[in-house]
């Protein structure tokens, strides 16, 4: 009898193993992968964080992560440091996110180059007219005041790579472990859903924005070209080195065809 009780809980924990396995393999992942809780800086002026030693445009706002994707040109967020992550659209993108500067973008699409370091991106550009007039005066807001940044969830730095939890575990414990409430109102109206979807692995976007997928035409006319020169030089190079072996010089070719032509006359 003690054997067959062994048996069933030795049964019930691979199957709930497999479980907690099966659902870590179908997170959401953006190429974010954190062993550890990253090192956290205010954006001067900005009630932003933004983590200077990771190789991607990470933030944190208003108690949340967030992370803005080169690959599909989207927003996404999450209630712990290495996700899952959740897509946010465009319009809920909360103004603070959208301002911080340039300069603080870690890794840029191609057509970001030459835009002013203390600048914010040129989100119109990036999501169209039609985003731009949903969130007119984006840039905008009062400088005068003072923004204080939400507190940080230090308790996460206790969960490292080995002892992370499984996303159904991670809303459970910081609910448990973090008390602010959110002040802007686009993280107010979409935070629930970015914890019950982060809850269930987290949600990637359906497709691309439209600039990455059609880059500006300028660029993508001019990159060619920048490659092409080298490959021009050299062909015209290598036309003269053989015009050089090959044929006579322009003067010795002129001098040939008059002493032939003397020769010809009576």
């Amino acid at each position: 009898m003690r054997n067959l009780a062994r048996l069933v809980v030795a049964t019930l924990f691979v199957i709930l193993l497999g479980t907690i396995t099966a659902e870590a393999q179908v997170s959401v992942s953006i190429g974010i992968n954190l062993p550890v809780f990253p090192r956290l800086v205010v954006v001067p002026g900005y009630p932003v964080y933004y983590a200077p030693s990771v190789r991607a445009n990470y933030f944190f706002y208003d108690g949340l992560y967030w992370v803005f994707n080169v690959d599909d040109g989207y927003w996404y967020s999450s209630s712990w440091y290495n996700g899952p992550w959740v897509f946010v659209e465009p319009v809920y993108v909360p103004q603070f996110l959208l301002v911080v500067p340039y300069r603080y973008y870690r890794v840029r699409p191609r057509y970001w180059s030459g835009w002013e370091n203390d600048r914010p991106p040129h989100w119109g550009d990036h999501w169209g007219a039609g985003w731009e007039a949903s969130r007119r005066g984006w840039d905008r807001w009062d400088r005068s005041r003072t923004y204080v940044p939400a507190p940080l969830p230090l308790y996460q730095k206790k969960y490292e790579r080995n002892r992370y939890p499984a996303p159904s575990q991670q809303v459970i414990i910081h609910k448990e472990q973090y008390h602010y409430q959110p002040q802007d109102d686009h993280v107010r109206q979409q935070r629930t859903t970015i914890l019950d979807r982060q809850s269930q692995g987290g949600a990637k976007a359906r497709g691309k924005a439209e600039r990455v997928i059609t880059p500006p035409k300028g660029q993508e006319k001019s990159q060619p070209r920048e490659k092409a020169q080298p490959q021009e030089k050299a062909q015209r190079q290598e036309k003269g080195q053989v015009q050089e072996k090959g044929q006579p010089p322009h003067g010795q070719e002129k001098a040939e065809r008059q002493e032939k032509g003397q020769g010809k006359a009576p």
